[in-house]
C-alpha cells in the first residue's frame, strides 16, 4: 500500500470512531467520516490537480474532532476562539502522527499542517483551496441545521464573514449550490448587508 493510501485509510479509521451518526441516502454513518469524504471531494472539485498535501489536509483537517467538545470551553467569542484554537492544533499534531506512520517527510507534514491551520488565506493557493471548501461543504450540508439553532442575525454574520474568506471560485461555486429556499434566503440576506 503505498503511503497516500496508508495516511487516508488511517485518517478515516480514526474518523470512523467518530460516537455522533449522520444518516446519509438512508445509511447511518460516523459524521467526521462523513464530512472528511465531503472536504475531500469538494478539494478535488475546486482542484483536480490538487497537491498531495492538499488532499491530505482535507482528509484530516477535524480529525478526531469529537475529543474537544466546544461545552468544555466558555461560552462567548473569546471562549469559541480558544476552542477553535485548541482544535486547530490537536488537528495538526493527530495528523502529524500518522503522516510520520505512512512515512511521509518533514516537508509533507509542515505543508499539511500549515493548510490545517489555514495560516496564508487569500496568498496561499492551497490555503484558500481548503477554506473555499470548508465554507462549501458548510453551505451545502450545515447551513440549515446550524440555522435552526440560531437567530437569523448571527446567521447572516457567520455568512457574511465566510464569503469574505471565500475566493472568486469558492463564490461562483456557492451560488451554483442547490440550496433550500429557506438557505437561499439566508445566504442573499447576507449577501445584501
Amino acid at each position: 500500500m503505498d503511503r497516500f493510501t496508508l495516511a487516508v485509510s488511517s485518517f478515516d479509521r480514526a474518523n470512523a470512531q467518530d460516537p455522533v451518526r449522520l444518516t446519509v441516502d438512508g445509511v447511518e454513518r460516523p459524521r467526521e467520516l462523513v464530512q472528511a469524504e465531503r472536504l475531500a471531494s469538494r478539494v478535488d472539485r475546486l482542484r483536480p490537480d490538487a497537491p498531495e498535501a492538499l488532499r491530505l489536509a482535507a482528509r484530516c483537517q477535524h480529525i478526531r474532532r469529537w475529543e474537544i467538545p466546544r461545552s468544555t470551553y466558555p461560552d462567548g467569542r473569546i471562549g469559541y476562539l480558544e476552542w477553535r484554537k485548541a482544535l486547530s492544533r490537536f488537528h495538526a499534531d493527530r495528523a502529524t502522527e500518522i503522516l510520520r506512520e505512512a512515512g511521509y517527510d518533514d516537508v509533507t507534514i509542515e505543508r499539511v499542517r500549515t493548510i490545517n491551520h489555514k495560516r496564508g488565506i487569500k496568498q496561499d493557493a492551497d490555503v484558500q483551496t481548503m477554506e473555499d471548501a470548508l465554507c462549501l461543504v458548510f453551505l451545502e450540508h450545515e447551513l440549515e441545521e446550524f440555522a435552526a439553532k440560531h437567530p437569523p442575525e448571527k446567521v447572516t454574520d457567520i455568512l457574511r464573514k465566510s464569503w469574505a474568506k471565500m475566493s472568486d471560485q469558492g463564490r461562483t461555486q456557492a451560488l451554483a449550490l442547490p440550496l433550500s429556499p429557506d438557505a437561499l434566503r439566508l445566504v442573499q440576506a447576507a449577501l445584501a448587508e
